[in-house]
């Protein structure tokens, strides 16, 4: 079950919020009693509520707003203790002072907004002590580790005693949106756009975008690797197509994951949480090369791999930015790419794709980078192999006036979409500029571009077709590439010229 936190000023804005919820089919509530700006009236909203709620007023140390006395505070639970309210949030500690009362039934909670405890089984067992009809333990996520723990701890709980348990932050999200496929009879969600917690996600994508409440043990599991991750819009785009095909029985999830725990991620983390796949983004294409069992022939070729899969205990690592790049790129080049200069801005891991497609394809390849070392040993590396490439510093960039000119660095990315990697005065019509970019779609450097006359690819058209190459890996089905295509550009028009 879902159940929507309401943080609403006024009991005007409770009771409206309440019922556009439950008409849309939300069927419990948490109202954030210590947000309300004005004196309460139990009664006002008790009166007519659609659906049950949990009444909750938050003290400071626990992440709420309460700005008086804890005896007030308690005096307010109690009242609505007596007065009949369906639930109460009583923390750890006023739980064992406040009795049982009626047939209101008692949440008794945990919060730690600093670390997830290395005892998970002494804080349940502390709760567990204080008469509840649910426990709840709720503690940051500073690793994978800790949603993984989290997630194992609410399975054993939920054999003793009803049990909602999750991380917050950036890594706690997968155990949000896990946390009842482990035996949580539900998991809280935001109402409104400024969550109340960290990694807390809108009711709206928890139930439309990941579907959670369909989740189950054969639910298959995929994700995005990165850090970090909130960018990303590689969970939109694959739970979409899942959703279109009717394919209820899987889910993608942001991963965010440090260097240092990624390891750990891929090999213990991810085939204990049941991952079957995942996308690899920035930092880490380059580093989890070593981790993996098997790679395509891109990964080799590029020295990067956006994609794995755990088959039959192996991890499988593939590279299907290559294919998407080349592909995109060809789609508009009215000329053989064979004897064009290509200038690449950025040699990370797309750069690195798109430098080895062009030198395949017979291109003089330019290479140049902030780092220009990454530059050098990229150059070097193809020069090696019998290609036809050279490094510049980043200052000589827009002195070298290529046939094609790719942008694979973040400048121009939401939100710093002012920002281009290469002035518009050095522009000519007969360049071809692809931007790898795709948040927004229309980057200021296509903008000058098309202003200029130049033929023009966008790193949206890119993003679909590997994420399209991906899906097909994942399922084994053709990706629905046009609605993929729609819902990423209606999440990054945030810019229109």
């Amino acid at each position: 079950m879902l159940c929507v936190t309401i943080a609403q000023p006024r009991h005007r804005g409770v009771i409206a919020q309440h019922k556009f919820l439950a008409e849309n089919g939300i069927k419990l509530v948490e109202w954030r009693i210590d947000f309300l700006q004005t004196r309460l009236n139990f009664g006002r909203l008790m009166n007519d509520r659609p659906t049950p709620a949990i009444f909750t007023v938050r003290r400071p140390q626990d992440g709420g707003s309460w700005k008086l006395s804890e005896d007030a505070r308690q005096m307010l639970l109690r009242t609505a203790i007596v007065e009949g309210a369906d639930y109460v949030d009583l923390e750890d500690g006023v739980a064992a002072e406040t009795p049982r009362f009626g047939k209101t039934k008692r949440i008794v909670s945990f919060h730690d907004f600093e670390r997830t405890p290395e005892d998970l089984d002494a804080v349940f067992e502390r709760l567990a002590k204080q008469d509840p009809d649910i426990v709840k333990v709720c503690a940051m996520a500073n690793s994978p580790d800790d949603s993984l723990r989290m997630l194992e701890s609410v399975e054993r709980w939920n054999r003793k005693l009803p049990t909602v348990g999750f991380c917050m932050g950036d890594m706690g999200v997968p155990s949000r949106v896990l946390c009842m496929r482990y035996g949580s009879p539900m998991t809280y969600c935001s109402g409104d756009a400024q969550p109340v917690a960290p990694g807390m996600i809108s009711w709206q994508d928890m139930r439309d975008l990941y579907r959670v409440e369909k989740i189950t043990e054969a639910t298959k599991i995929y994700g995005v690797l990165a850090d970090p991750v909130g960018h990303s819009l590689s969970p939109l785009i694959h739970n979409t197509a899942f959703a279109h095909l009717g394919m209820d029985d899987r889910v993608y999830l942001p991963l965010r994951v440090p260097h240092d725990h990624l390891e750990r991620m891929i090999k213990e983390i991810a085939p204990k949480l049941g991952i079957q796949g995942t996308s690899v983004t920035i930092p880490h294409k380059e580093a989890v090369i070593p981790m993996l069992d098997e790679t395509d022939e891109g990964v080799s070729a590029v020295g990067a791999c956006n994609t794995i899969l755990w088959e039959d205990g192996r991890r499988v690592g593939m590279n299907t930015d290559y294919q998407a790049a080349m592909t995109a790129l060809e789609e508009v080049m009215t000329q053989p790419i064979t004897g064009k200069s290509a200038l690449i801005l950025g040699t990370g891991g797309v750069g690195k794709a798109l430098a080895v497609g062009l030198a395949r394809r017979g291109a003089e390849v330019i290479l140049t980078d902030g780092v220009i070392s990454r530059a050098d040993d990229l150059a070097n590396k193809l020069n090696a192999e019998g290609f036809n490439a050279r490094s510049i510093l980043w200052e000589q960039r827009h002195f070298q006036n290529p046939a094609i000119l790719i942008n694979c660095t973040p400048i121009g990315m939401h939100p710093n979409t002012d920002a281009t990697p290469f002035d518009a005065k050095y522009l000519t019509s007969s360049m071809v500029v692809f931007d790898v970019v795709y948040n927004p779609e229309q980057t200021l450097l296509l903008k000058d571009a098309r202003q200029t006359g130049c033929a023009t690819v966008s790193g949206l058209t890119m993003f679909v077709l590997q994420a399209g190459l991906q899906f097909r890996r994942f399922t084994g089905q053709e990706p629905p590439l046009e609605v993929m295509r729609e819902v990423v550009k209606k999440a990054t028009s945030v810019v229109k010229w």
